[in-house]
């Protein structure tokens, strides 16, 4: 429609026609021009394209609570914003709403979720175009209608795509990074393991931008360890590792690492004492077993990367803590896991070798040197209470002279920083 008369049969058809016709006419729109530049759309409209973005605009904000044709409209409305040299369609779209429009899409529950996968694409888009505009979403609460639609929405491709947009906001938006990065800690604390291994990848890079970490982040993330989802397993620990640099976490960390080792069971409920109780005793340890499990392998990993994480777990009693794990006989993982936790602490300070056998004996210590992960299977129950009753406690002068000239780390003021604004 390069002439003039073209573009006015065009937008009177467009004004006239029902929901059926002009979804016909974006089928028609979107598949001859995604993809075209700012200039060849102005030519296909007569130079009058934001004639036809203001009614597209409008179609949008005014019927997308009834779903209808919503996903075919949002996509008319990126050929626009994606368009090379669109920057005055952006400005339009924005002036009209089309942001908060974009926002109120992903709160409602009726609107379906590949809908609001739409949506998440253009704010992205948006979001692209530069700093002003991420500042613009975060301004109008974007952030927690982003974050509360990964963690509700039941689409992994909703999930991925929200995840996607959270990490544009985080980058060149200094004055609201730390908002994201709040978001992104308030997302451990929903049901959904897809979002939670998407937040848990999500903060890696949020600390890299905003260069610090939060103590509020570290009782959430403990207890991602609980997860059975083995990637968010994975991806917590990674994010541990990571965490390490920060001081403002890492002796926390290390602490509560440590003591997972050792759980404090928690007694049944009134209402379940009707209910067999040996089920009722798997059923709430098997969680606390998982984590006490991820604990160790965790400081395993620590320790095998740094001596210095080795020094300030070994002040953390973690020789004790590892010896108590490797007597659960109610979960193997934890038993193995705690195995080859200890053998990585012996391997690298053989002098731990004799207050390891002083407290797993002559016959249980040349099992547990020769087959760490074998170890649990070899185990008799009077070998696993002597571990779960150990006494073993490394002395400040052995820990001196075994780690001489690594000091420990500063395990005393963390200092403090503002409160998380989001909960889930």
């Amino acid at each position: 429609m390069s002439s003039r008369k073209q573009l006015v049969e065009f937008l009177r058809e467009w004004d006239r026609g029902g929901a059926a016709a002009r979804s016909h006419m974006l089928e028609v729109f979107v598949g001859r021009s995604l993809g075209e530049t700012g200039p060849e759309l102005e030519l296909r409209f007569a130079q009058a394209a934001s004639l036809f973005l203001a009614r597209l605009t409008a179609w949008v904000r005014l019927h997308y609570m009834f779903g209808t044709y919503l996903g075919l409209q949002l996509r008319a409305v990126s050929v626009f914003l994606s368009a090379s040299n669109s920057h005055r369609y952006l400005t339009e779209f924005l002036e009209v709403g089309g942001v908060l429009t974009l926002l109120e899409i992903l709160n409602q529950k009726q609107i379906k979720d590949e809908d609001k996968t739409e949506a998440l694409r253009l704010l992205q888009i948006i979001s692209n175009a530069g700093r002003k505009y991420k500042e613009f979403i975060c301004e109008n609460f974007g952030v927690r209608a982003i974050v509360e639609c990964l963690a509700k929405s039941t689409s992994v491709d909703t999930k991925e795509t929200a995840s996607v947009l959270l990490e544009s906001l985080a980058h060149g938006n200094y004055k609201y990074q730390k908002q994201v990065y709040k978001g992104l800690v308030a997302l451990l604390q929903c049901t959904s393991p897809t979002a939670q291994q998407l937040a848990l990848q999500n903060l890696r890079t949020a600390h890299k931008i905003v260069n610090s970490a939060h103590p509020k982040i570290i009782e959430p993330l403990l207890n991602m360890l609980k997860s059975l989802n083995l990637e968010v397993q994975y991806e917590a620990i990674e994010l541990i590792r990571d965490l390490m640099a920060y001081d403002e976490v890492k002796p926390a960390l290390l602490k509560g690492l440590v003591a997972l080792l050792k759980p404090v069971k928690k007694e049944p409920q009134q209402y379940q004492i009707l209910k067999d109780p040996e089920r009722i005793n798997m059923t709430a340890s098997l969680p606390v077993f998982i984590q006490q499990a991820a604990a160790a392998k965790a400081i395993r990993m620590l320790s095998q990367g740094s001596s210095q994480l080795s020094h300030d777990l070994l002040h953390h009693d973690v020789m004790h803590h590892l010896l108590y794990a490797m007597g659960n006989r109610e979960h193997a993982d934890s038993q193995k896991q705690a195995c080859l936790a200890l053998k990585q602490f012996v391997h690298t300070h053989p002098v731990l070798e004799g207050h390891v056998q002083a407290a797993m004996g002559v016959t249980l210590f040349d099992l547990f040197m020769n087959n760490p992960e074998a170890l649990y299977m070899k185990m008799n129950d009077i070998q696993a209470d002597i571990l779960v009753s150990n006494k073993t406690n490394i002395s400040e002068g052995v820990l001196g002279k075994l780690l001489l000239g690594v000091p420990p780390s500063n395990t005393g003021n963390m200092g403090t920083q503002g409160e998380c604004e989001f909960s889930l």
